[in-house]
């Protein structure tokens, strides 16, 4: 039985083939809402949809590369041509190559470089596509994942994904009070350590997961749905008077202030 909470409404995710994206384009679609399922892994993005019809919800899988501007113009433009309109833009999509991303004078430009395409340049380009659907429809919902690394600095650095996210705090304001008068919000949402699989090869060390685990204040790591939740208020109406705002979900972390 679907809840009513975003009846109507049509949402592109991006990233919503595993992890923090899927988890939301499964509570979305429970919720009402039909869902354009966009991410570079085309079996993945099957199986998001192939689960939420399961459920009995509405879902578009679409596949591309959201670094790339035209493929990301075509998965809008692909979504809106089969739902026949937009009100919910999330831009989940991201990466996080520890290994490859470290201090800036370790990263090799190449990766700096890819790092800001997907995490920075793909919420650029999904903005670019998607707001004008969002002001046809008479407003909408932008919702940006940042991360508690663009509030905090780190000892064990990982600059680029750190300096794209801190920008998307400042895109994500600017959007903000550009779109307020057409009915379009825009928020950000800083989660802490989230169990997905982008995070997996790092929890796989216990040493790593302990450390984690004991600097956060309720004590365990984050479940996706845990920010599926809030990505679910922001996308509906009971946050119809919540925009520019920065939620951490982050079990306290940055609360600690250390």
């Amino acid at each position: 039985m679907f809840g009513p909470r975003l009846a109507g409404k049509v949402a592109l995710i991006t990233g919503a083939g595993m992890g923090q994206g899927q988890a939301a384009a499964v509570l979305f679609a429970k919720h009402g809402a039909r869902v354009i399922v966009a991410d570079i892994n085309h079996d993945a993005a099957l199986s998001t949809v192939d689960a939420i019809r399961r459920d009995g919800g509405d879902a578009f899988a679409t596949t591309g590369d959201v670094g790339t501007q035209s493929d990301v113009k075509r998965m809008v433009e692909d979504g809106v041509s089969h739902f026949g309109g937009l009100h919910i833009l999330y831009n989940n999509a991201g990466v996080l190559w520890k290994d490859r991303d470290k201090s800036v004078v370790d990263t090799e430009e190449h990766w700096w470089d890819r790092v800001m395409e997907i995490n920075l340049k793909g919420v650029y380009f999904a903005c670019k596509f998607g707001i004008p659907h969002l002001i046809a429809a008479g407003g909408g919902s932008i919702i940006n994942i940042g991360s508690v690394s663009a509030l905090r600095g780190f000892t064990l650095p990982q600059d680029a994904y750190t300096a794209s996210k801190g920008a998307l705090i400042s895109l994500t304001k600017s959007l903000a009070v550009q779109y307020a008068r057409q009915g379009i919000r825009a928020n950000i949402i800083h989660p802490g350590i989230v169990e997905t699989p982008m995070q997996a090869p790092y929890l796989a060390d216990p040493g790593k997961r302990a450390s984690f685990e004991g600097a956060t204040p309720l004590g365990r790591l984050a479940r996706p749905e845990e920010i599926a939740q809030v990505a679910l208020f922001l996308a509906s109406e009971e946050s119809s008077y919540v925009t520019g705002a920065e939620i951490p979900v982050d079990g306290g972390y940055t609360a600690t202030g250390g």
